[in-house]
């Protein structure tokens, strides 16, 4: 496998899985960590890139839900989406340091762009929670792979 193939491979698995698609794309990262050379900051750069990319798109359809939640298409079902909203506005923008929470992070974004978040706000939150847990991530198997 070339490196440009490893790179772009986990760069569009991590921006599908925050979007529509069930993808996990700490199962890439990890293996790609776990049996090549590559360099562990740029993986990690390009997999929070996608993955950030990809909510980034969760807030724009939140945006547009009016005219576009009933699609077939549309990701996230009325009924995730209350409750996404209703815990959205609970615990307000607070609530998408959870962005990388698997089954409740799509959500939480596409509801951030229903209550009109700020972007660069909506970004600088997502941004921290989905690096940080590509962080966590890579600590965990960094020690892993030194024992």
């Amino acid at each position: 496998m070339s490196d440009l193939t490893a790179y772009s491979g986990l760069f569009f698995t991590a921006f599908i899985a925050a979007t529509i698609l069930p993808l996990q794309s700490e199962a890439l990262l990890s293996a790609l960590l776990l049996t090549t050379d590559l360099w562990p900051w740029l993986l990690i750069t390009i997999a929070s890139i996608g993955n950030i990319a990809g909510s980034c798109v969760n807030w724009g359809l939140g945006r547009s839900i009016e005219r576009l939640n009933d699609k077939k298409w549309f990701p996230v079902s009325p009924k995730t989406l209350i409750q996404a909203e209703t815990y959205y506005k609970r615990y307000g923008v607070w609530s998408l340091l959870l962005a990388w929470v698997p089954l409740i992070g799509d959500p939480i974004t596409v509801a951030a762009g229903v209550m009109r978040t700020k972007f660069l706000l909506f970004l600088l939150l997502v941004s921290l929670s989905k690096t940080g847990r590509y962080l966590v991530l890579l600590y965990l198997i960094m020690k892993f792979k030194t024992l």
